[in-house]
């Protein structure tokens, strides 16, 4: 499947869900979606609707061959994507994404979308053991924005491996070098989508002060081994995995309390320039490479160092950065109405009030072509509210 197929796949789900929504709840268009209103409202009870009448999808749309590629410029205009900041207060503190992903091109795409700013700036790590077919399409996509591209170098990530601590440490060797003046990098995963619009993002993130966001506690019982033990990552034709050797490791550096908290995280500019070059952060990387899911200590570890810049020695969990519904957890979020993989749900339809409801800037995990709808009313709503707080002039283009 080549990338205008993916292309047409994502847009054509676009289209007839849209079409789906408001033509079907009421009939037609409201004459003000027509003659250009200033706010317009997409309706989760539409979205809800569809979900009863169970909507199909016609996702099998192709171009000729004969046609070969659309201009960048037709497919940012046919795709809804926003081409201008729509505020000062956006223009002025510009974000910085990095996105690891490894499959799915239509559910990245969607995410992509979701997520860009024309004043931001997005590093996408590849999976190096991705086929040549989704480097392509990837790379085609981020062809068509100045702003975006692919990490210089690129990893064979392991699931709970040091490969996937060096993917978006990668990226932040990237960004540290790009001119957009960035003030916070957040990172995500292929399967992540925005709960929040750019600007809710910013203003969530200014009440930090410049701190850096790294939930996080000392170690609980069961993560002590992580770190206690030698982790060795193994990569095969049938798969790749992290191994407990059962080794001994050596004490951390510098002296420093190893922390346990989430891999996803905001941080600083100030803070990543501390991250890639003192050697108290040199040392803590080197030292976690044969541990266990390095990412979900690393971070959090850093940050806890008095005088870091932004750091937060007493955080414990706070900040807002990931809704996430673990299967151990059901009591708390009331159960997962897709299906877990690793203990984490991938949202099905029934969680939508669940999600619309959260406070956390992202949601982790969708999967589009499982619950496509599920995707469809997030990505309708948060359209929805970007447009209606936007502060400047508004293109037809960007309304779906």
């Amino acid at each position: 499947m080549n990338f205008w197929r993916h292309y047409f796949l994502a847009i054509s789900g676009l289209s007839v869900v849209s079409l789906v929504i408001f033509y079907n709840s009421q009939a037609s268009l409201p004459k003000n979606w027509r003659k250009g209103s200033s706010k317009r409202s997409f309706g989760i009870d539409a979205c809800n609707l569809t979900l009863e009448k169970k909507a199909t999808f016609l996702r099998e749309k192709t171009l000729p061959s004969s046609l070969g590629r659309l201009p960048c410029n037709d497919y940012v205009t046919q795709s809804h994507y926003i081409t201008s900041p729509l505020s000062g207060e956006e223009a002025a503190f510009p974000l910085a994404f990095v996105m690891v992903i490894h499959k799915d091109f239509d559910t990245f795409e969607r995410l992509f979308r979701a997520i860009y700013m024309p004043q931001n700036v997005y590093c996408i790590h590849v999976d190096e053991k991705s086929s040549n077919e989704f480097k392509k399409s990837v790379w085609q996509l981020l062809s068509c924005f100045p702003n975006a591209f692919l990490a210089s170098k690129m990893e064979p990530v392991v699931y709970g491996g040091i490969s996937r601590l060096l993917a978006d440490i990668n990226c932040l060797k990237d960004l540290e070098a790009s001119e957009v003046p960035w003030k916070y990098v957040l990172n995500t995963c292929g399967q992540d989508f925005p709960l929040k619009t750019n600007k809710e993002i910013i203003q969530y993130l200014k009440g930090f002060k410049g701190k850096n966001i790294t939930p996080g506690v000392l170690p609980p019982a069961h993560a002590v081994g992580r770190t206690k033990y030698v982790h060795r990552e193994y990569i095969s034709k049938k798969g790749s995995f992290v191994k407990n050797t059962n080794i001994l490791k050596t004490s951390p550096p510098h002296q420093m309390t190893i922390y346990f908290g989430t891999a996803y995280v905001a941080l600083s500019r100030e803070f990543v320039s501390f991250v890639l070059h003192d050697p108290r952060a040199v040392d803590l990387l080197q030292w976690s490479k044969d541990t266990y899911s390095p990412d979900e200590h690393y971070w959090v570890t850093l940050n806890r160092i008095p005088g870091v810049p932004g750091s937060m020695p007493n955080a414990s969990w706070t900040g807002n950065l990931r809704a996430v519904k673990w299967i151990d957890m059901e009591d708390k979020h009331g159960g997962c109405h897709g299906h877990y993989v690793h203990g984490i749900c991938i949202y099905g339809n029934g969680d939508l009030k669940w999600l619309m409801n959260s406070q956390s800037l992202f949601a982790n995990k969708f999967e589009l072509h499982k619950y496509p709808l599920t995707v469809e009313c997030l990505e309708l709503k948060l359209r929805e509210r970007t447009l209606n707080q936007s502060e400047t002039a508004i293109q037809p283009s960007w309304y779906f």
